[in-house]
């Protein structure tokens, strides 16, 4: 993907120009090769990608190599990675050595990391033995962690420059760096001493010292740092970019918000996946296979079936006290059901709050004593609404509405408990919260509820 701040660039020098899809097709159909290539000049790179992930393959490479050349690395950039793959086969080595040139050092590297063993090959070929090696170095980086993100495009300055001299430098850099909106002041041996914006470096008197207008002790990550937790750090300070440091502080690279922003969505989407008990994919739905589908659903679904087994034990416990009266095994459904929507409430609103740095462990009790308030509330109210409807619609005796509606309101209780306890516990044990989600806790749930109902009917209904 193509960093924030360049496309920020593209837009604030092109007006945007929505591709007109149909106008595209029509003079692809109509072989206007050079209408065509007038269109995509005044598109956008994300559009145009779009466009050519829905094309066949020698459609998608023939308008490809119809773009400017400057344009095609952008709009390479953000292809998806089969389409990606498909055009490093088809274009000849000279083509793509010049594509990959053209990438960021970042974009480069993810690239290089989805691609088979061949198509690497070729591309390390032609680069240079520096750029060989660094590339090799960041392949090294363990996957999610800061190192693996980060770009080495990036404008470095030394403290003792004036001001003056540090805005030439800028200039003289930029072309070939991702961003130029934060520089980064390093010593001889590279530690970070400091940040300093262009817009700060712009106002600053020309024979002003870098050093006295840096901003010190600047924010910063490691390079073995989870993604996920830069990612809070950008969301928490509001960031463009953040330094990534070795072990000694050494700045070895930049993690721009472009990068930030996929892995927010790849997290999210992790935990959507967790939430609804599969395993996480990269994959999109409509390419995964069907057994690849049905191996990631397949165990959660065992282990919840498995698991669902307590609670037929329960039922099969208390079975003399359902042939006693059938009549309570029509409110069995509706008791489970609502005891797992309530704790799937409470679980979705404590993962949320967790993911977004709003409660913590520490909140255990804080967060027991709001469910208990919030529960006891919506519990008596549904307890009340069924209790009508049983007694006065259905014509149920009394005893029977009062054990299915205090049932229900201890139920709502403790499912709303339960949810909101066990995504802090499952933190603090170091475990995604995301885990404790909608089908755990609904199993869970639904053993409490058939103990609670059967404890009552046999107190109330003296069975």
């Amino acid at each position: 993907m193509r960093a924030f701040m360049q496309q920020f660039d593209n837009n604030a020098t092109k007006e945007a120009h929505p591709m007109d899809f149909e106008k595209i097709n029509m003079l692809l159909l109509d072989k206007d090769y050079s209408a065509l290539k007038n269109e995509l000049r005044n598109a956008q790179p994300a559009d145009i990608a779009d466009f050519l992930n829905e094309l066949d393959e020698k459609q998608a490479l023939l308008i490809f190599r119809l773009l400017p050349k400057e344009m095609a690395a952008d709009v390479f950039a953000y292809l998806s990675v089969e389409r990606q793959a498909e055009l490093s086969d088809l274009v000849n080595e000279k083509e793509l050595s010049e594509i990959i040139a053209d990438l960021y050092f970042d974009d480069k590297v993810d690239f290089l990391e989805e691609m088979p063993a061949n198509v690497v090959k070729k591309i390390l070929k032609n680069t240079s033995e520096v750029e060989r090696k660094l590339i090799n170095q960041f392949l090294m980086y363990p996957d999610n962690s800061a190192g693996s993100l980060m770009t080495i495009e990036f404008v470095d300055l030394k403290k003792e420059m004036l001001a003056g001299d540090a805005l030439e430098r800028v200039r003289k850099t930029a072309p070939d760096k991702e961003t130029i909106y934060t520089c980064y002041v390093i010593d001889a041996a590279r530690h970070l001493e400091g940040t300093l914006s262009l817009k700060d470096l712009v106002l600053a008197p020309v024979d002003k010292k870098v050093g006295d207008i840096m901003q010190k002790d600047p924010i910063y990550v490691t390079t073995h740092d989870d993604q996920e937790g830069v990612a809070d750090i950008f969301k928490k300070y509001d960031l463009l970019a953040v330094p990534v440091v070795d072990n000694e502080r050494r700045l070895v690279g930049i993690i721009t918000i472009d990068d930030i922003v996929d892995v927010i969505e790849k997290e999210n989407t992790e935990d959507f996946y967790k939430m609804a008990a599969i395993q996480p994919t990269e994959e999109e739905y409509i390419n995964a296979g069907v057994f690849t589908l049905a191996r990631k659903r397949i165990v959660w679904l065992l282990v919840l079936m498995v698991s669902a087994t307590f609670s037929g034990y329960i039922i099969r416990s208390f079975e003399a006290t359902l042939q006693s009266l059938v009549a309570l095994a029509a409110f069995i459904p509706m008791l489970m059901d609502t005891g797992g929507n309530a704790g799937s409430q409470a679980s979705t609103l404590v993962i949320r709050s967790i993911v977004l740095g709003e409660v913590e462990f520490k909140d255990l009790l804080k967060v027991i004593w709001k469910e208990i308030r919030v529960s006891a509330l919506v519990g008596a109210f549904l307890a009340a609404i069924n209790f009508l409807r049983i007694y006065f619609l259905e014509r149920y005796t009394l005893s029977i509405a009062l054990t299915v509606s205090l049932t229900l309101v201890f139920t709502v209780i403790i499912a709303k408990i339960v949810g909101g306890v066990l995504p802090l516990v499952a933190k603090k044990l170091r475990v995604d919260p995301a885990i404790m989600a909608s089908p755990l806790i609904t199993t869970i749930v639904d053993g409490v509820a058939l103990i609670i109902y059967f404890y009552f009917a046999k107190r109330i209904l003296l069975i």
